[in-house]
């Protein structure tokens, strides 16, 4: 019962983050992890629960979609489809035992991706200077790191879309929204169709994922969003050194 509880209002927290900053598969993988969620379950029921938010997240950004400099939005939209096919299936043939020592690392990406993706984006940006056939190959390894696991992917995809010269921070938004979202339903049904998911724990998230969407979209209006991702920065290092710890030092 304690684990139910616990995976509800993980799931009402990890979407008031998605809605307010991002970040909420570091609270939701690690719970499933709690409830007794095998490692790779756990990623493929993370990815499901978190799966609504990200498509009434695009539906509200879809006047803010525009297509890219040079670059149509159908072959964004094609590669990144591609990629979470390639990132999906690779994660369900890897094995469990192999993916668990892979989990800290993937988690160290993720937030090293949240806390310095925007600042490093913007000071490439100043310094160099891409071609359209960059971003397309970007495109696609940054599908394929969402399909597999997906932490931060969003600030990547700014990140390096700020080097092509998208600086309108609501296209951007809207563009990175529906494209993660691409990227995550065709992960969502491998998983679905492989038997991954854990649907009774995934169904509790996910029906508290909705409202906490909505909370969070609603506070984070009130809320400084400077301190707010640095709670969140604070949260993924310590949830990614737990892992490290779990993994790599205990005997």
């Amino acid at each position: 019962m304690f684990s139910f509880v616990l995976l509800f209002f993980t799931g009402l927290i990890a979407g008031a983050m998605n809605a307010a900053a991002g970040g909420g598969s570091f609270i939701t993988f690690p719970a499933l992890i709690f409830a007794g969620v095998p490692p790779v379950a756990a990623n493929a029921s993370s990815t499901v629960a978190l799966f609504p938010g990200s498509l009434s997240s695009a539906w509200k950004f879809r006047e803010h979609i525009q297509p890219f400099p040079d670059i149509s939005m159908p072959a964004m939209a094609a590669l990144t489809a591609l990629g979470g096919i390639i990132g999906g299936g690779l994660l369900l043939y890897t094995p469990a035992a192999s993916f668990s020592h892979i989990v800290p690392w993937l988690l160290l990406t993720g937030s090293v991706a949240f806390a310095f993706g925007r600042q490093t984006g913007n000071w490439l940006r100043q310094h160099v200077h891409i071609g359209a056939w960059v971003i397309l190959a970007g495109q696609l390894v940054l599908g394929v790191y969402g399909g597999y696991f997906g932490g931060a992917v969003g600030i990547m995809m700014m990140a390096t879309w700020a080097l092509f010269g998208l600086s309108d921070i609501r296209v951007v938004n809207a563009n990175k929204t529906l494209l993660v979202g691409i990227a995550n339903v065709m992960a969502v049904v491998l998983f679905i169709v492989a038997g991954k998911v854990y649907w009774l724990q995934t169904g509790v998230m996910m029906a508290a994922t909705i409202p906490g969407g909505y909370l969070g979209a609603h506070y984070a209006k009130k809320v400084d969003p400077v301190r707010l991702r640095r709670a969140i920065v604070v949260f993924n290092f310590g949830i990614t050194v737990a892992f490290f710890i779990k993994e790599y030092f205990r005997g």
